[in-house]
C-alpha cells in the first residue's frame, strides 16, 4: 500500500510538473510574434490569426490550447515547417532518424563504458586505472558538437571514411540498412563518447566501493577466488545502483540531440524543435517541448521506481 501511494504521489507531481512546464514554455512562445507581412499576404495572415485566436490575450489562447488538448486531443497544426500537418503527426515522422541513432550509439557505449569501468575498478591505481580516468574525463567534459566536429574533420574530410553527414532514404535504400548505419557512424560515435565516459565513472564507483566491502572479504575467507567472488558477489551489488540508469537512458532515446542533428543533417525531433523555434512555428515547438518534457519526466519517475524492484532492501515511499 504504501508503495502504490509512492506511485501515485510521483504520478501526481509529474503531471503538476508538465503542466507547469507547458505554460512557462506556451507563454513564452507566444511572446516571439512574427511580423505580420505587407500587402495581400498580410491581410490574409491577420485573417489566420484572427480564426486560431491569436489576436486574444496570451491566457485565453493558452485557454484554447488546453480545450483543444482534452476535448480533441489535438496539440495544434504546424503552419510553417509542414504546412496544416498536424503536429503530432509531424512528431511521428520524425521519430524514427532519431530513435534509431540513440539506440545505435547507446548499444556501442553501454558495453565499452561497463567494461572500462570494470578493468578500472579491477586495476585500481594503476597506470590502467589513471588512463581511463583522464579518458572518462576528456569524454565528459567535451561537449559532443565539439566531438562531432573533430570526427567530421578527421574521419571524413581527411580521411574520407565516413560521410559527413546522413544518408537520404533513396541512397541509402531505406532507414534500418548497413548503408544509412554506415553513414551515422559519426554522429553515432559522437553520442557514444559520453555514454562511454558516464557508465565507466558509474561502474567504476560502485565497483570499487563493492570490491573493498566487509561481504567481500568475507567470500574470500571462505576460500572463493579473485575471479570468483568478483563475478558472484562485488559485480551482482555494484549492478544494482546502475541497471536503473541503464533503464533511463533506454527511455531517453527519442529525445536526440539537437545539435549533432543539426551538424550531421538527421531529421529527427532535435532538428524539428530548432526549426519549429526558427521559424516561430508556435504549435509544433509547443508540441516538440511536451513530447521531450514527457520524456524527461517519465524517465525520472522510472529509474527511481525501478531502485526498489531491483533491490528489495530500499523500500519506497519509506522516510
Amino acid at each position: 500500500m504504501r508503495t502504490f501511494k509512492y506511485v501515485l504521489k510521483r504520478l501526481l507531481f509529474l503531471v503538476i510538473t508538465f503542466f507547469i512546464i507547458l505554460t512557462i514554455t506556451f507563454c513564452l512562445i507566444k511572446t516571439l510574434q512574427s511580423e505580420v507581412p505587407l500587402g495581400p499576404q498580410g491581410q490574409t495572415e491577420l485573417a489566420r490569426r484572427k480564426a486560431l485566436g491569436w489576436d486574444k490575450p496570451v491566457l485565453v489562447q493558452y485557454g484554447i490550447y488546453l480545450r483543444n488538448l482534452f476535448t480533441k486531443f489535438d496539440i495544434g497544426t504546424s503552419l510553417k515547417v509542414s504546412y496544416m500537418k498536424p503536429v503530432a503527426e509531424v512528431i511521428f515522422e520524425r521519430m524514427p532518424p532519431t530513435i534509431l541513432v540513440n539506440v545505435l550509439s547507446i548499444l556501442l557505449g553501454l558495453p565499452l563504458g561497463i567494461v572500462l569501468g570494470i578493468f578500472a575498478a579491477l586495476k585500481k591505481n594503476t597506470w590502467i586505472d589513471h588512463v581511463v580516468s583522464v579518458v572518462i574525463v576528456l569524454f565528459i567534459s567535451v561537449p559532443s558538437f565539439v566531438l562531432a566536429f573533430f570526427l567530421q574533420y578527421f574521419l571524413s574530410f581527411k580521411l574520407g571514411w565516413f560521410p559527413l553527414v546522413m544518408y537520404s532514404k533513396a541512397e541509402a535504400g531505406g532507414l534500418f540498412t548497413w548503408k544509412m548505419v554506415y553513414s551515422l557512424m559519426l554522429p553515432i560515435m559522437a553520442s557514444a563518447f559520453y555514454e562511454i565516459a558516464y557508465f565507466a565513472r558509474t561502474v567504476r564507483a560502485e565497483l570499487t566501493e563493492a570490491l573493498t566491502s566487509e561481504y567481500m572479504l568475507l567470500a574470500r575467507t571462505k576460500g572463493l577466488t579473485q575471479s570468483k567472488a568478483v563475478i558472484h558477489h562485488a559485480l551482482k551489488n555494484a549492478m544494482v545502483p546502475i541497471l536503473p540508469v541503464v533503464i533511463g537512458t533506454f527511455l531517453g532515446v527519442m529525445g536526440g540531440s539537437m545539435i549533432l542533428e543539426r551538424i550531421f543533417a538527421i531529421p529527427g525531433v532535435g532538428d524539428l524543435t530548432l526549426k519549429a523555434l526558427s521559424t516561430l512555428d508556435y504549435d509544433l515547438f509547443v508540441g516538440t517541448a511536451m513530447f521531450y518534457t514527457l520524456i524527461g519526466l517519465l524517465g525520472g519517475i522510472v529509474t527511481d521506481l525501478s531502485y526498489g524492484f531491483l533491490d528489495p532492501r530500499i523500500k519506497m515511499g519509506e522516510r
